[in-house]
């Protein structure tokens, strides 16, 4: 199904565009297959939470990890179905989680004071096939990640005493994973792509 949308998407394209070049249709196909995983993905998983009864819990988990992840950015899935396992799993069981979790606000704030840390440190966490070569765009990138990061800290001491605060806390800490090192290095994908391009460069 991927790849007849893909095909049919970028024959539609070519013969609009017959003077369109190669890298630039390669560049397409790279977005055209990122819209089409997430929006499957996105309708399995919202399918399954209705089934569930946890559709708002779901969508406000995913809404509050988005924040983060837009700037943050970090690792992705090498295969769509891992993409799918992974992010069902994350945010269906990541509502149970947040609904069922009792920590102490002490030990919350600490946990963010250290997702914090770790963003300013690790973001914006690049992949091999989206580098991101713009130093200038990785400091604002960094910037706004750690703002976010520090606007949550505060969300979750003012909403401590609601449910609200868990899944800020689990949004935080879901960014965080998918940006640290150990975690690359874990499932053996490639850390700090820009770096190759630096190199290549200064020959």
């Amino acid at each position: 199904m991927k790849r007849k949308f893909l095909d049919s998407s970028l024959a539609l394209i070519r013969k609009n565009n017959p003077s369109i070049s190669d890298v630039k249709l390669d560049e397409i196909a790279y977005g055209l297959e990122g819209i089409y995983l997430t929006m499957t993905k996105t309708i399995i998983i919202f399918a399954l939470a209705l089934i569930l009864g946890i559709v708002k819990e779901v969508l406000l988990l995913l809404v509050l990890y988005n924040v983060i992840r837009s700037t943050a950015f970090g690792l992705h899935a090498t295969k769509s179905v891992y993409c799918l396992i992974s992010s069902t799993t994350l945010f269906v069981g990541g509502v149970f989680i947040c609904e069922m979790i009792q920590i102490i606000l002490p030990i919350k704030i600490a946990i963010a004071i250290f997702c914090v840390i770790c963003l300013f440190k690790y973001a914006p966490a690049d992949t091999e096939k989206r580098p991101i070569i713009n130093p200038k765009k990785r400091k604002r990138l960094k910037i706004i990640s750690t703002i976010s990061g520090i606007i949550f800290t505060f969300l979750i001491i003012i909403f401590n005493d609601h449910i609200i605060s868990n899944y800020l806390l689990v949004a935080m800490i879901y960014s965080v994973v998918m940006i640290h090192p150990y975690v690359y290095k874990f499932f053996h994908l490639s850390y700090d792509n820009y770096k190759k391009y630096e190199v290549v460069n200064n020959l």
